[in-house]
């Protein structure tokens, strides 16, 4: 008996163990779906050649501007040369400021040395008198300090130089606990009687490149100039005030505002093969700075939506949700792109989520979910599909600006997250060009969307 037990148990021990082979072999959900996404993306490498189309031959687009204006043509005809469905415009009014030819600055000892530093005017700053601000320097590294030294800020140029905290792991955490001085700076100074802001530029790396990035004014309080000086600038600056606290320091700039344009959003689309009314936006910003080529910051972001759709279309997977690539204008001096998209009324359309890409095209590392705990698993399950690509950090808490205003409105957002220890390097400087960004980096960033968009489509939340 015990010899045929033996005899009956084998083939039934065989045939399990042959099953669990099987299982062990068949591919997980979406698994070859998102292989094939990363062969064709990593084979192809077309999100980079986007992007020199839009850097090198536009530019710079600082919103308001005319390149600006051929940036939303290039977008459209980009869409409808790879065939997206219903590529359109979405009109918003922008700002319009104009940096102009001059912004210098110069440190005035009081032995009668002259020592030029560089300096960028701040998005938004009026302009100086023709021969510029000229007066003695208060420096401070926060707005307690300044409203303690109020009594000696009178007719000063207030200088910020709080660094950025290179204690931090994240780069984003630090340039967050810095950039205040940048954004309220003037309006700071002006509130203790100074004449201008002078602020230390919000990166950790040590050069002479000035990071310009936007600043505002109160109505009530009156309008002094702002500029950003470059971090040996600050570095010398503040050397030479512990040893002559009398020097005074010259800024010119001639910046302007003019009244505000019609610019647009643009958009395009793979229309979902079931539920086309449930939309899953993938988004990145088409303005940047007037510095560099905006590469990074955020033409990276802007292919990075248009080759995730291409790259689907490509392949021929068809979403049963409609995923939505929209390049959101005017993110980097007041979100209008992202506020009018949030406003526009869409009937029968439901926002499943919004992902956001404007961390720059480096590798990227997974994805920040804004949702809560109920629906956050529904997200992270998902994360081996990106594992292969080193991508499969999915945790909780993420979105972007040009979202944020789908957040207040109940839509879960979600943003890209890279490995980003470079980008306050080149982040709002002459510094952001497109030798920067490596052109696998950046079409993994793609890859790891059209992935995760794509998976989201099919299955919902």
């Amino acid at each position: 008996m015990k010899f045929y037990s033996f005899l009956l148990f084998v083939p039934v021990l065989a045939t399990s163990t042959n099953l669990i082979a099987q299982n062990l072999q068949e591919p997980r959900p979406y698994e070859i779906a998102a292989k094939q996404i990363i062969a064709e993306g990593l084979q192809s490498c077309w999100a980079f050649s986007m992007l020199e189309n839009l850097s090198l031959k536009i530019g710079p687009r600082l919103v308001g501007s005319s390149q600006a204006a051929q940036a939303v043509e290039w977008g459209i005809k980009t869409m409808k040369d790879l065939g997206f469905q219903n590529v359109h415009t979405e009109p918003c009014m922008v700002p319009h400021w104009i940096r102009g030819p001059i912004e210098e600055a110069s440190i005035l000892t009081s032995d009668g040395k002259i020592i030029p530093i560089n300096i960028c005017a701040l998005g938004g700053s009026i302009a100086t008198m023709e021969n510029g601000v000229t007066a003695e320097v208060l420096q401070v590294k926060s707005f307690d300090e300044l409203k303690s030294l109020s009594d000696k800020a009178k007719g000063k140029i207030i200088f910020f130089n709080r660094p950025m905290d290179k204690s931090k792991i994240n780069p984003g955490e630090a340039y967050g606990g810095a950039v205040n001085q940048r954004g309220s700076g003037a309006v700071e100074a002006a509130a203790v009687g100074g004449v201008a802001a002078l602020v230390r530029s919000m990166t950790m790396q040590l050069d002479n490149v000035p990071h310009t990035g936007s600043m505002h004014y109160i109505d009530t309080i009156p309008k002094v100039p702002a500029a950003a000086i470059s971090t040996v600038g600050a570095n010398l600056l503040d050397s030479l005030l512990a040893v002559d606290k009398n020097l005074k320091v010259n800024i010119q700039l001639t910046c302007q505002t003019l009244p505000d344009v019609e610019s647009a959003n643009v958009i395009g689309e793979l229309i979902g093969t079931e539920n086309p009314e449930e939309v899953i936006v993938i988004g990145g910003h088409l303005d940047s700075w007037d510095k560099g080529h905006g590469a990074h910051d955020d033409g990276a972001g802007s292919v990075h939506v248009i080759e995730a759709l291409r790259l689907l279309k490509e392949l021929g997977l068809k979403p049963k949700r409609t995923i939505r690539a929209v390049l959101f204008m005017n993110e980097e001096f007041g979100l209008n792109g992202g506020v009018a998209y949030a406003k526009r009324d869409r009937p029968g359309e439901k926002h499943i989520c919004a992902i956001e890409t404007d961390a720059g095209g480096f590798t990227p590392r997974g994805f920040g979910v804004g949702a809560d705990s109920i629906a956050f698993p529904k997200f992270a399950r998902w994360s081996y599909l990106l594992d292969p690509i080193d991508a499969g950090r999915i945790t909780r808490g993420g979105g972007g600006a040009d979202i944020s205003e789908l957040a207040k409105l109940g839509v879960i957002t979600i943003g890209l997250r890279v490995d980003g220890q470079k980008y306050f390097d080149y982040h709002h400087s002459d510094n952001d060009t497109i030798d920067k960004v490596h052109p696998r980096e950046l079409e993994l960033g793609a890859i790891a969307i059209a992935i995760f968009s794509y998976v989201i489509a099919q299955e919902g939340i």
